[in-house]
């Protein structure tokens, strides 16, 4: 059985428990973070665009690039602690959704953690880029709460 666990910075741990609570301890489990371009792609633009280019060993976003390489080597080392158990880190760089659907190509399971409202059941508790995981993902998902879910009277009334 493949595991692929989504792992993003303030819901991965509830991604992790799910993993340990809900595979089996000998599945092949990969624990995924994916950095987005957005933030070194403005910085190298910004100093491109305002800063000029005849010092290039002075463009932050290859600085940016390098903290955010280590972040996410530290998020995956913590998660891989709180798993417990062997496991597979990959760390892959592009949008998040895509990244992910691509990740859980052949895979028997994906775990995604809620990350929109979650004070409140129903389809806002997913951000888009989890919404967007959740609806073309080629395997089943397990999606999880962070925290204890709502009760179900956050449920909006029905209108005829």
């Amino acid at each position: 059985m493949t595991v692929i666990v989504w792992i993003v910075e303030g819901t991965w741990p509830a991604c992790v428990d799910a993993a340990r609570a809900h595979t089996p301890a000998d599945a092949d489990t990969v624990l995924l973070h994916v950095t987005g371009h957005e933030v070194p792609d403005a910085a190298h633009g910004a100093y491109a665009g305002l800063l000029g280019r005849a010092r290039p060993d002075r463009d932050p976003g290859t600085a940016v690039e390098h903290l955010a390489a280590a972040s996410a080597e530290q998020l995956l080392a913590s998660a891989a602690a709180r798993l417990g158990r062997p496991c597979t880190r990959q760390e892959r760089s592009g949008r998040a959704e895509q990244e992910v659907v691509a990740a859980a190509e052949g895979a028997d399971l994906l775990i995604v953690a809620r990350d929109g409202d979650r004070t409140h059941l129903g389809p806002r508790s997913l951000a888009p880029t989890s919404r967007f995981i959740v609806d073309h993902a080629p395997c089943p998902v397990l999606l999880v709460w962070p925290e204890p879910a709502p009760t179900t009277a956050t449920i909006p009334p029905h209108h005829c």
